[in-house]
């Protein structure tokens, strides 16, 4: 495999802007088929930014964006819609309808792109909620219904539902109780090994990088600044990732990854030394 299909999404030279204020200053990033990179960099600085312009939700002012090794400007209508089907979206509230079950968010992107039968719709649903690790009964709940950890199950549900190949998560974990973030983390690499996603994460949570991420990309001043392992992150000298890495809420990962994830898995044990 070549280096440039190793990448299932290349960006170069990424301009977007709003108004007058330019937000991504000439963006170059690599993400490799099959990793869980995720990406991090000061609140405000356009990493939600970049996802919503990968999605095409927000327009560029310049810049090449290739996605499957298709530079997407030059996709017709019907092959850009071709290439929505093979990614989901989990975006940070969750965004269900709030007037639809469970079960019914989960079957809007099916009846937008598939034909198929109630009966195989509601079997399909079924097997999309079993594998998030909801309870049956999740169903026919609405969100209003729903914990936060269910209602991150259930839009994680409802991204899967076309079997995507790419996976977008813009802070995942947010909101959750530190429990309910690493089953989380958890569920999502498994279901990378399992299903065979890429899995771009846009997140602040240090557990996550630590426990889930195969490399991290960090954000700074429209541009990404550093790209690569966690040791790489933690001996990088920049101001910004020594501050992250190494300041008072990096404490608890200080021992090394090894020791996070120890720690991520028994929070007792680690309280008590044992």
């Amino acid at each position: 495999m070549t280096e440039s299909e190793d990448n299932i999404i290349r960006v170069r030279d990424l301009v977007v802007g709003f108004r007058d204020k330019t937000i991504l200053k000439g963006l170059s990033l690599d993400i490799r088929r099959g990793e869980i990179l995720g990406f991090v960099g000061p609140s405000g600085q356009g990493k939600s930014v970049l996802t919503r312009t990968i999605l095409g939700l927000v327009p560029k002012r310049s810049g090449l964006i290739e996605v499957f090794g298709r530079d997407v400007d030059g996709l017709t209508y019907a092959e850009r819609r071709r290439m929505e089907t093979r990614w989901g979206v989990l975006f940070q509230q969750g965004a269900l309808f709030s007037s639809l079950t469970v079960k019914q968010n989960i079957q809007v992107p099916m009846r937008e792109h598939l034909k198929l039968s109630e009966r195989l719709l509601d079997e399909f649903a079924r097997l999309k909620i079993e594998m998030v690790g909801l309870k049956p009964d999740a169903a026919d709940k609405l969100p209003s219904e729903l914990s936060g950890g269910m209602i991150k199950r259930a839009a994680l549900a409802r991204s899967l539902a076309l079997d995507p190949e790419i996976l977008f998560l813009d802070e995942p974990t947010s909101g959750l109780d530190p429990i309910g973030a690493g089953e989380f983390d958890d569920l999502v690499s498994t279901l990378k090994e399992t299903l065979g996603l890429t899995v771009f994460m846009v997140t602040h949570d240090l557990d996550s990088l630590y426990t889930a991420c195969d490399r991290i990309a960090a954000l700074g001043d429209g541009q990404i600044i550093a790209a690569g392992t966690v040791e790489e992150m933690l001996e990088n000298p920049h101001p910004w990732l020594r501050s992250y890495f190494h300041g008072k809420r990096a404490r608890a990962i200080a021992g090394g990854p090894s020791a996070v994830r120890e720690t991520h898995r028994d929070p007792f044990a680690a309280a008590t030394g044992g």
